[in-house]
């Protein structure tokens, strides 16, 4: 497989991971997981092989655990996520279910990805439910990780997970159309809509967010964007709201062109 040079070449993409982060897919946003999976779907349809990384087990157990903010505490975390996980599988499969597409629920932590074996299992796993014509859906398993061996953010994990695999591209969806030269907002803002290879991004500030459901940010994002894009993955960093137009091919967000030299480089 090799990985798309320009977004316009992202419908011909054999093998695509998507993630999407919490705060796009919970409270009053809840409702963005319709045309999300909308265009998975569209993909799927073409033949694409996708794999959704979806945050938001914790996010969206804590109002069941009568949690207005997220919880600090290890075992509460743990606890929000025991019960999220299967109402979010649930949310995804109810919206899949239209389009005659199954899901299939992958649950890693980093231990899996660093011990051999594991890794190995889960490599199989995804390969198999793919060739199935399964659309697994990732999320760390936050019920059993602890500090020590967290990824820390699923941004990360996608990346991971898009490398195990293979995958042409690498969609890293959040509330955010694109990486900017400083957060948005500030004065002088501006979008970046392409990223050279190896690019160093001098003179870009980037910054973490702080939505109180989710752990990621514009630094999480850029960090798997170029571990991916150093594995010759391609990436497109944009806003949940354009992942229908993203998957299409259409100008959108920030590109992170792959390297041409990574196959040869991990030989």
């Amino acid at each position: 497989m090799t990985a798309p040079a320009l977004p316009e070449q992202t419908p011909d993409a054999a093998r695509i991971v998507v993630k999407v982060g919490s705060s796009s897919i919970s409270g009053d946003k809840a409702g963005q997981v319709v045309p999300l999976v909308a265009a998975l779907a569209a993909a799927h349809a073409r033949g694409t092989e996708v794999v959704l990384v979806s945050s938001g087990a914790i996010a969206t157990g804590m109002p069941h655990l009568r949690l207005r903010d997220r919880p600090t505490d290890l075992a509460v975390q743990q606890a929000a996520a025991a019960v999220g996980q299967n109402l979010l599988i649930k949310r995804y499969q109810e919206q899949l279910d239209g389009f005659g597409i199954v899901a299939g629920q992958v649950l890693l932590t980093a231990g899996d990805l660093e011990n051999p074996k594991h890794r190995e299992n889960a490599e199989r796993a995804l390969d198999t439910l793919l060739a199935l014509r399964i659309l697994p859906i990732v999320n760390e398993n936050d019920t059993v990780a602890t500090h020590e061996i967290r990824f820390g953010d699923n941004d990360r994990l996608a990346a991971l997970v898009a490398e195990l695999i293979g995958a042409d591209l690498l969609v890293l969806l959040s509330d955010v159309e694109a990486l900017y030269t400083r957060p948005p907002g500030e004065p002088g803002a501006e979008p970046i809509p392409f990223v050279a290879a190896g690019d160093p991004l001098a003179g870009v500030i980037v910054g973490e967010s702080d939505t109180g459901v989710g752990t990621g940010g514009a630094a999480t994002k850029v960090a798997a964007a170029r571990h991916a894009a150093a594995a010759g993955i391609a990436v497109l960093l944009t806003a949940t709201e354009h992942v229908a137009r993203a998957l299409e091919g259409d100008t959108v967000g920030t590109w992170f062109e792959p390297a041409a030299d990574a196959e040869a480089a991990a030989g």
